[in-house]
């Protein structure tokens, strides 16, 4: 009998609808590893080209049903005309469903790995912050070598804030909607203490080396001033010797 034929194509393909539901969109999904979330993004994708290719059969069993309704006495036609309606229905809810949370978690998963991109380009500066802090322990010289440490790593420091609030903006989001969220507050508390302890070793750094510029100038004036008073009294030591005077017969300091 055709009419139950094609209410078994029906009915099977109703089942696999309600279990494509249960399977991908009605069960609870946990996402605490990137790699669950990543499988999770690959599931859905398999599931809705699955679902894409069921549309042939969906054709398939439309153009059987019209055919039939077609050549069949009207009794037959309200009920399986009916029941094709809410298999249509249901299969292009299905569709909608899965794509659109294939899109959302595909969009969970880029922003993790955006997350991840500004981490590392921060954490960058921060090593680089950590060798200038290393090569500034110790400067020699006077204050004009002291004032360019101090420049180069005043320089360093006038980093821009968007790739911090971009990572915190995004491990909001993510940690939001429950993903990943003890991976993520364990990146970020590493991180913060590492930028909170490196800002202010650099601004005990600057400090530091201030001290160190006044200090040299202080120096260099003391220094200037004893070689302005050396040089007067080469100057008049010179005088006497030319005029070969004793050393009995000139200022004590002179002597």
């Amino acid at each position: 009998d055709k009419t139950v034929s094609l209410r078994k194509d029906l009915s099977e393909m109703h089942e696999w609808i309600t279990q494509a539901e249960e399977e991908y969109l009605e069960r609870d999904f946990e996402y605490k590893t990137p790699d669950e979330l990543q499988k999770a993004v690959e599931e859905l994708k398999r599931a809705k080209e699955e679902a894409l290719q069921k549309e042939v059969k969906v054709k398939l069993i439309t153009d059987s049903v019209n055919n039939f309704i077609a050549k069949a006495p009207p009794a037959a036609h309200e009920a399986l005309k009916k029941e094709l309606n809410v298999l249509i229905t249901s299969y292009q809810q299905l569709c909608s469903r899965l794509n659109g949370k294939w899109k959302t978690l595909e969009e969970v998963w880029a922003c993790w790995r955006e997350l991840l991109s500004y981490l590392d380009a921060e954490n960058k500066w921060l090593n680089e912050i950590e060798l200038k802090l290393k090569a500034t322990e110790n400067v020699q010289g006077g204050a004009e070598e002291i004032s360019e440490s101090l420049d180069s790593l005043e320089r360093l420091m006038r980093h821009p804030e968007d790739n911090r609030n971009q990572i915190r903006e995004l491990a909001q989001t993510l940690t939001d909607g429950g993903i990943l969220d003890e991976l993520i507050n364990e990146k970020l508390e590493k991180f913060n203490t590492r930028w909170e302890d490196l800002q202010q070793e650099a601004v005990r750094r600057q400090k530091s080396l201030e001290q160190s510029i006044q200090s040299a100038q202080e120096t260099d004036k003391t220094l200037r001033l004893i070689q302005e008073s050396l040089a007067v009294i080469d100057k008049q030591l010179t005088a006497y010797t030319a005029d070969r005077v004793d050393a009995a017969q000139v200022p004590q300091e002179a002597q």
